[in-house]
């Protein structure tokens, strides 16, 4: 089930660029989880740029190595590249997920953040809040809250990753 159209989607990311400079204004380092969430930080840095009119800078990390379930849930973990533009100590980091559920990846994206360096701050921008939290994270910036079963499914398809067009949905267990 389509729970965000490309309108519905593209309109909740234009409100988030609108909190996200009226917080941060304009120094702040993108940074991406992959894989989900390096899709979506390249959408905000095209529609942050046409904002701020400047360049802004992103990259991403991979917390494969940070998860907590590594050595018991996965068979063969497939290791991606972490990749910042530059040191982030003492720099604004937003740090960015599609989807906001356990607490678990971001605690782990917290963690490897830490190992490479001590920024300023951290504010987290998802774009789906589904609930079920196992830790004590919130973001700072949501585009869309969705209450969700435990074993429900939220598929962010942007065209950044290859979908033909951008839309979330939502498939119940």
């Amino acid at each position: 089930m389509v729970i965000l159209s490309a309108e519905a989607l593209e309109d909740r990311l234009n409100g988030l660029v609108k909190e996200v400079y009226a917080q941060l204004n304009d120094d702040f380092i993108l940074v991406g989880i992959a894989s989900g969430g390096v899709f979506l930080a390249q959408k905000l840095k095209g529609l942050l740029e046409s904002k701020l009119r400047r360049m802004v800078e992103m990259g991403s990390i991979d917390i494969t190595l940070y998860r907590d379930d590594l050595y018991t849930g996965l068979e063969h973990p497939v290791l991606g590249v972490t990749d910042l533009p530059c040191s982030i100590d003492g720099k604004k980091i937003l740090l960015v997920d599609d989807v906001l559920f356990t607490g678990r990846t971001i605690r782990s994206a917290l963690q490897e953040l830490n190992d490479l360096g001590r920024p300023r701050l951290i504010r987290l921008l998802v774009l789906v809040d589904r609930g079920n939290r196992e830790l004590p994270i919130h973001a700072d910036f949501v585009g869309f809250h969705v209450e969700t079963q435990y074993k429900d499914r939220i598929d962010v398809q942007l065209k950044e990753g290859g979908f033909e067009q951008d839309m979330v949905l939502l498939q119940n267990a």
